[in-house]
């Protein structure tokens, strides 16, 4: 909103994706009285699919923050106040602009929870605007004797119900979660929770609450994988210059078998399944501070080499810092080379809405019965899958298993990886 008058712009929360409702401000890198040029960076925003660097939308002096640190808000919702430079423009006073009533989608939030008049609540925040520390400070140290529900013991017991006091009106305020003394000793190292730790337990409660789990695993020789990998491994270096791991190789199986099986690459949507047409693997990158999902677009239709090519771009855009919305966007099915630290089984959670999730486990040489009564050393490796019990079964999946399989054991010296 544009205020002629003081020539005072509210900056909101933009529209960064199709599917986003909400963001969370990580930092701010300005501070009031600052002042901002037209597309310089003002602060970090979290999503649930990205983090982002948000440009201001207009040149002028920051004059106040709306929304703190760590605060979710909504997609249109003002998070700071910018003037525009205009010398006949009187500074604004914290009394002309009084923003002060208007309360951050994180603090009504609070407030409904714990029935408080926000009126009463002191704000610490520039302006005496109120944040979550004060809600939280107050629900702690004032609220008990004027806005805490009566004890139970004042009410008469027929009005009390399994579901607590919802006939009466009544909604006590949830006790704030303390940790039991004995779970602390003074050399406890406390780490604070990051907006996008916070965002990934959102959606990993999310995927674990609504999505049935079930778990399959498979067996594959992945010797001729091996094999071919190596002989292509140097020439790849001199032609692109990147290295050519064996994730490709899989990546490229796993693609296959869903063209074989497209049921695989679905998402429930309560009276109907949808099948995705297109196949975009979401490729799970680890760092040491969370695990984020850039995605491959239209990985069938690329060659080993491509997969390879776009993979080695993904990951180190991620770690820099460079991803964009339209990286995370659009993943129909998850790959995630746990195999990369050791690891011979795992049990991931789906990437929320997706159907499936597939790992590739360590490569192990070890003795293998072929042929019926030979032992040779293979190069063997697990795949482990985790599937929506909603939407897949057993059945099909242990054919798309089986089929993921054949096609890794299929590789030779005359596979072709362009």
């Amino acid at each position: 909103m544009h205020n002629e008058e003081e020539r005072v712009c509210e900056v909101t929360i933009p529209h960064l994706a199709e599917s986003l409702v909400s963001a969370t401000l990580g930092r701010w890198l300005k501070e009031p009285g600052d002042y901002v040029k037209e597309y310089e960076v003002l602060c970090e925003l979290n999503t649930d699919k990205v983090n982002v660097e948000m440009p201001s939308p207009i040149e002028g002096t920051l004059i106040r923050i709306l929304v703190q640190d760590g605060e979710t808000a909504d997609v249109g919702v003002p998070i700071c106040l910018i003037r525009e430079p205009n010398d006949q423009t009187p500074s604004v006073s914290h009394e002309e602009i009084d923003l002060s009533t208007r309360y951050s989608p994180a603090v009504m939030r609070l407030a409904d929870e714990h029935r408080i008049d926000l009126r009463k609540v002191k704000g610490t925040s520039l302006g005496g605007r109120i944040n979550r520390k004060d809600v939280l400070a107050y629900v702690r140290d004032g609220m008990n004797t004027q806005t805490a529900a009566p004890p139970v013991n004042s009410i008469d017991k027929n009005e009390v119900t399994a579901a607590g006091f919802k006939e009466t009106g009544i909604s006590p305020a949830a006790p704030e979660r303390k940790e039991p003394a004995s779970d602390r000793v003074p050399n406890d190292q406390i780490l604070p929770v990051t907006p996008i730790r916070k965002l990934i337990a959102s959606r990993m409660h999310q995927s674990v609450s609504e999505i049935p789990h079930a778990w399959l695993t498979i067996e594959a020789d992945v010797t001729h994988l091996v094999d071919l990998q190596q002989r292509w491994k140097d020439h790849f270096v001199e032609k692109e210059g990147i290295r050519l791991t064996v994730t490709p190789f899989v990546l490229k199986a796993v693609v296959n078998a869903i063209k074989d099986y497209p049921i695989l690459n679905s998402t429930w949507a309560s009276d109907n399944i949808i099948i995705k047409k297109e196949i975009h693997v979401s490729i799970a990158i680890g760092s040491e501070e969370s695990v984020i999902t850039p995605v491959i677009r239209n990985a069938d239709r690329k060659t080993i080499g491509g997969l390879a090519i776009e993979l080695d771009g993904l990951v180190k855009r991620a770690r820099s810092g460079k991803l964009t919305v339209s990286d995370m966007q659009g993943g129909t099915f998850t790959f995630n080379n746990t195999g990369a630290f050791g690891s011979l089984q795992s049990f991931p959670l789906i990437n929320f809405p997706q159907a499936a999730i597939i790992t590739f486990e360590a490569i192990v040489r070890k003795p293998v019965v072929i042929q019926r009564d030979m032992i040779a050393i293979r190069s063997m490796a697990n795949l482990c899958l985790s599937l929506d019990h909603r939407i897949l079964d057993g059945v099909i999946c242990g054919h798309f298993m089986r089929r993921v399989k054949q096609y890794l054991e299929r590789y030779d010296q005359d596979t072709i990886i362009y």
